[in-house]
């Protein structure tokens, strides 16, 4: 089953091809939808992907192609003929917050592991989706990420744990923050500024804090909520 948003997506981008033989932009679709962000309209074409509506043509970066239409469309629609449509590849990062609203919750993307302990390898792939809460999240993009490690576990974050993100590239001193360190690895610590320098604070009397040069820091987000399974 499809979000509102997702299906507005798929029949925008089919009436398009339909009427015009041509796709329309990514900036087109970003303004159809009314989304303040390319990136929104990146994850409404993974939800699509991974439902088996549209599928990305390998080794063709820049093409998709739609496989089908919901039943909602086709009784509405003859003569569907699936078409290749041209649009942006993803960035890195998928990346960041896509939310699917139901019964009283938002559907957010788990973009794979945050390390709360060394740093991994920076995040870059949709692993699944996860429940959360509406009144967790305010306004601004969201996703969600599963922690690995245990150096935040004084500020109640456990190995296991799934962490809400805001997407922003912003911090405050004392904020915990999803910081991407030197383009490659990507952490979940507590960010402290001091003056040119960025502190990488663990929670964790077992872990040192990093010290960076703001220049090798690049926050992904902020942590707005904790969900935990027993």
């Amino acid at each position: 089953m499809l979000t509102k948003k997702q299906l507005d997506l798929l029949e925008f981008i089919h009436q398009r091809v339909q009427r015009d033989g041509v796709p329309p932009s990514f900036d087109e679709m970003k303004e159809a939808l009314d989304l303040r962000s390319k990136s929104g309209i990146h994850r409404l074409i993974t939800a699509l992907e991974e439902r088996g509506f549209i599928r990305r043509l390998a080794h063709k970066a820049r093409a998709l192609e739609i496989v089908k239409l919901p039943e909602a469309m086709t009784t509405r629609k003859t003569g569907f003929t699936p078409r290749v449509i041209e649009g942006d590849k993803p960035d890195s990062i998928p990346d960041k917050a896509m939310a699917v609203e139901a019964a009283g919750a938002i559907e957010l993307p788990v973009m794979g592991r945050i390390a709360a302990g060394v740093p991994i390898a920076a995040i870059s792939e949709v692993s699944h989706n996860v429940a959360v809460p509406q009144t967790m999240l305010g306004a601004g993009e969201h996703y969600a990420l599963e922690v690995r490690g245990d150096s935040m576990i004084e500020a109640g974050i456990n190995d296991g744990d799934v962490v809400v993100i805001k997407e922003t590239s912003t911090a405050n001193n004392g904020d915990i923050v999803v910081a991407l360190v030197e383009d490659a690895e990507a952490t979940l610590k507590r960010f402290r500024r001091n003056g040119s320098m960025i502190a990488l604070e663990a929670a964790n009397p077992a872990y040192q804090t990093r010290m960076l040069r703001d220049d090798q820091v690049k926050v992904q987000g902020r942590l707005v909520g904790l969900i935990r399974t027993y």
